[in-house]
């Protein structure tokens, strides 16, 4: 007997989707954001100041000078009061975004200036390294200057035993020269190649 729950588990089964009666509408946040950081960066300029104070000004001078018939909004001016108050609702979110989002930034550039900073620090560190092995390696090879005075100083020891050992006399006793070779000595037989005692 198959249960429950093993025949809504198969795969030729529709699931039980809901659909909600109202779509909810999908908005790129990006765009979106975009457009606030535009906003933000408006409403920081004296251009928007400038244009605003133009508009409250036009405002409640045509409310007070004109005739009693063109008045639209006369004082205390609550149509103009709603009015700021409204684009003032509409403005902090947008901005609060737009600084959200340059935070996040800011973290990503600060994170990517640590790993840099890191990578950085390992660099010089090896660096200096290698620097202190090359320093050791060449405190150890002998220069062109150390050389020569060690030639020099060599030089000079043999020059000073050449000046101190006499000079050695040739050996011209004429008596080893005119001393005669016995004849017959160790002579051998021609003819058979052996040697003869009594030669």
């Amino acid at each position: 007997m198959r249960s429950r729950g093993s025949t809504s588990s198969r795969l030729d089964t529709p699931a039980d989707t809901q659909r909600p009666l109202v779509r909810r509408p999908s908005v790129d946040r990006d765009a979106f954001g975009v457009f606030a950081e535009q906003f933000a960066r408006f409403m920081g300029t004296a251009t928007f100041l400038l244009y605003m104070t133009a508009f409250v000004v036009v405002w409640i001078v045509w409310n007070l000078l004109a005739p009693d018939a063109a008045r639209f909004d006369g004082y205390p001016f609550i149509f103009l009061t709603l009015m700021l108050s409204l684009q003032a609702s509409y403005a902090a979110p947008l901005i609060l975004l737009a600084q959200n989002r340059q935070e996040q930034r800011d973290r990503i550039v600060a994170e990517q200036d640590r790993h840099e900073n890191t990578q950085s620090h390992a660099d010089m560190e090896f660096l200096a390294r290698e620097m202190a092995s090359l320093r050791m390696l060449l405190g150890e090879v002998a220069t062109r200057d150390y050389v020569r005075s060690e030639l020099r100083s060599l030089l000079s020891d043999i020059e000073e035993r050449w000046a101190d050992e006499p000079d050695e006399e040739p050996d011209d006793d004429p008596s080893s020269l005119d001393r005669p070779v016995e004849a017959g000595a160790g002579e051998t037989d021609p003819t058979s190649g052996a040697y003869d005692p009594r030669a």
